[in-house]
């Protein structure tokens, strides 16, 4: 069921479903092109078919069809009426931004298996900041990794290195925002983020900051 609908601007909405319907539910309640129906009935996990119809709930939430939605040859989904739309989905949670602007958004589960791989996506610069002895520190990480994601949605490029090329380089637990860097291919783009948690999840959104 929807749980959230936030306006970010006037022209930027965020969406989340908490995924509690069984697949037949939100079949029945979604309408999908032939290639989409194809897609989910071959996935073999239930949860990933789940999570897929959730995502399409949404579109209808925010005025949308499945027919409305394209993606590039990366997998960037787009929008017929050239609006933005990012997608993100974790185990029991789905979400979607729809804008005016070019917005990445990453939904993650917080759990304490992301300090096994920390090393190997947060740069230099973030290790200095982290504190693995805070309270937050898995929470820091998982935001991290959610700015991550969420730039890289939005650049969409093949060869961007989540720890060489992308660094948040200022963040506030309490404000729940931060700001981030990319320098990929000799240009350098800075991004305004915001994120926080909705029950074990961490959600974040990230916007250019040459788009406000």
């Amino acid at each position: 069921m929807l749980i959230l609908t936030h306006t970010i601007t006037p022209t930027t909405t965020l969406y989340i479903w908490r995924i509690e319907e069984s697949f037949e539910d939100l079949f029945d309640q979604v309408y999908l092109t032939d290639a989409n129906m194809v897609r989910v009935m071959s996935m073999k996990s239930q949860q990933h078919q789940r999570g897929f119809l959730a995502v399409r709930m949404l579109f209808k939430e925010a005025g949308y069809s499945d027919a409305n939605v394209t993606y590039s040859q990366t997998g960037k989904p787009r929008l017929s009426d050239g609006k933005h739309i990012t997608i993100s989905h974790s185990h029991e949670l789905a979400a979607i931004i729809v804008s005016g602007r070019n917005v990445g958004l990453d939904l993650e589960m917080i759990r304490e298996k992301i300090i096994r791989i920390a090393d190997k996506f947060t740069s230099n610069v973030e290790q200095e900041k982290l504190d693995p002895e805070s309270g937050s520190y898995v929470s820091q990480l998982t935001m991290l990794w959610g700015v991550k994601e969420s730039i890289f949605k939005i650049r969409d490029e093949i060869g961007i290195s989540f720890k060489d090329h992308i660094t948040t380089f200022a963040w506030d637990m309490e404000t729940r925002k931060a700001r981030a860097v990319l320098d990929f291919e000799g240009q350098q783009r800075y991004y305004q983020v915001q994120f926080f948690p909705v029950g074990p999840y961490m959600v974040v959104y990230a916007i250019d900051e040459d788009d406000l």
